[in-house]
């Protein structure tokens, strides 16, 4: 029975095909599930066999701890070199989406305060 070994809701899609490769690499029978057209199923990577699960869990820990290592000395990297990317940046990337969604948050702070209010007065 085919059981999941990497849910992939959220995941970059370099890390995701990295896994694949492994996967593939390690001749490990695998498919993969996607969103679905809603957006509502779970997209993993499942392997087939339940003897190379243990196998293949195996080479998936070792490859996270390899790359949380890697990202995290990339992350170091940028951050000591000035290069990695703030919330300052993004903002001044794209200023008007920014202002658009302060107006929102303040919308919807301030419509049901003034729902409170009105019901208040009654």
């Amino acid at each position: 029975m085919a059981k999941i070994l990497f849910k992939l809701r959220n995941v970059p899609d370099d890390e995701a095909e990295e896994v694949r490769e492994l996967l593939a690499n390690h001749h490990i029978d695998y498919y993969e599930t996607s969103a679905g057209n809603w957006g509502v199923s779970m997209p993993a990577l499942w392997v087939k066999n339940d003897d190379q699960f243990r196998e293949a869990k195996a080479l998936f820990d070792a490859y996270q701890q390899a790359r949380s290592i890697r990202v995290r000395e990339e992350y170091a990297r940028l951050k000591s070199e000035g290069k990695h990317k703030t919330m300052w940046d993004s903002i001044k990337q794209q200023p008007v989406v920014f202002v658009a969604y302060i107006f929102i948050v303040l919308a919807l702070l301030y419509l049901p305060f003034k729902l409170i209010m009105e019901l208040a007065k009654l």
